[in-house]
This record gives C-alpha cells, structure tokens and sequence, in this order.
C-alpha cells in the first residue's frame, strides 16, 4: 500500500477555489491563458504555490477558451507544438521571474484525453517539453501513447483522478454523461482509497480493475473541489499517511 500521497490540482481556471486548494496539494497545473486564465491570474495563482510550496506545473491545452479545451481541435502539428512552446515557456517565464522552478507539465481536456491514444498529438508534446526543457515532467495515465513515447527520453508521472468514474478501459467516463464527475466528498473518498489501498479502481459498471498511479487529481474547476481535498487530508492522515 502506498503511504505517501501526492495531490495535484488544475488551477489557475478562474473558478474561484485556489487560495484554499493551495493548502492541500502537493502539486499544482496552471491553466496558461489559453483555455483559461491570463498573464495576471497565472502570476497570482503562482504567488499562491510559493507560498504553499506547491511544485508548479504548466497546463497546456488546444487554443480553444470558448470550449474550456475540452473538444479536439484540426489543428496542424506545427501550430500544436508552437501554442504549447508558447503557453508552457509563459507559466516557466513567471515561475523563475518570481523565483520558482517550473516542475511539471500536464497537458489539459481535450489534449490530455488526445496524448493517451494519438500519437501526433503526444509526440508534439514531447518536442514541445525537449524544445523548453529535458528535465520536466510529463504527467499522463499509466500505458497511455505518450508515456512510451517519452521513455528513456522525458520522466513520466503516472495520474489517476479522484473526483471522476472510470470505463472498464481506464478511460474517463464522458462529462456528458450524468455520472461522470463525482461532488460527494466521502463517495470520492471511498473512490481514491480503493485505489491506494488495492490497486484498484470500481469502475462506473461495478468492475474492479487494476490501476496505478503516482499522483491523485481533484480538478479544481469541481465545484466541492475544497471540500473533496479537505475531506481526503483528514482521512488519509488519520490513517499515517504522509501528505506533501
């Protein structure tokens, strides 16, 4: 069993919750200015991380703010690679102007979903990640396209969701389905500590299907966003283990 939690959270959406997010993570993916946020909402949210000495990450998406990043886009390779160069060198720009470390990259929605089955797409983040910086990680599911793609070359961090059901193929059950985001803070609980405790997640049909993972999400868009991660520090330390 894994005694050592490792939270992260998408920020720096506008959604209102990230000051007291913040106090619960151990990492954070900052939404670049281009699904969400501006240059001003990205400084504040990375002002917040130091403060809570939250590993800072950039949360790159397809240049799509009226769908919030979360439909494909036709786009070509070369405009991909050239928007994620751009929005990931802004959030490290800041980040080290302000005295930080750009850690992480975590691709958003649409492109996030993308890089575990499309192999263009996953290799355009992969040059994106060289082009700026070899030693960044890129977190994605476990097995997904662009984890092999990056072996031997980039280090991967494998994701699981807390606050989201499963398909039996460790897909995410669609936002237009009515099950897809889960908002009871003990039901999502009972959700992630199956994960940790068992290796295994209960899918949105009952199945119990292996899984693994380095890091749990509570997307910070989810409206019981704080009270999910409250809930789930104060659990998980009730029972040792070792948070941040």
């Amino acid at each position: 069993m894994f005694k050592k939690i490792l939270l992260n959270s998408d920020v720096g959406e506008e959604a209102g919750f990230d000051e007291r997010i913040m106090p619960y993570i151990s990492w954070c993916n900052i939404a670049c200015g281009v699904h969400a946020g501006n240059d001003q909402v990205i400084q504040k949210t990375i002002d917040l991380a130091l403060e809570y000495q939250v590993k800072i990450g950039a949360h790159p998406s397809y240049p799509d703010r009226e769908n919030f990043g979360r439909m494909v886009m036709d786009i070509s390779y070369d405009e991909l690679v050239a928007t994620l160069i751009d929005q990931i060198q802004k959030v490290k720009y800041y980040t080290e102007k302000m005295g930080g470390q750009l850690h992480h990259v975590k691709p958003h929605g649409a492109l996030y979903n993308e890089a575990v089955k499309n192999e263009e797409v996953a290799n355009s983040i992969v040059d994106s990640v060289k082009n700026i910086d070899k030693s960044l990680i890129i977190i994605t599911p476990k097995d997904s396209l662009i984890s092999y793609i990056c072996k031997g070359n980039i280090e991967v961090k494998h994701e699981v969701f807390a606050d989201r059901n499963y398909n039996e193929d460790l897909t995410l059950v669609s936002r237009s389905e009515k099950k897809a985001v889960l908002t009871e803070p003990k039901k999502v609980f009972d959700h992630v500590f199956r994960m940790v405790s068992d290796g295994k997640v209960k899918t949105i049909k009952g199945e119990e299907v292996s899984i693994y993972f380095d890091t749990i999400c509570v997307h910070g868009d989810n409206p019981k966003s704080v009270e999910i991660l409250e809930y789930l520090y104060k659990e998980f330390l009730k029972r040792n283990f070792v948070l941040k």
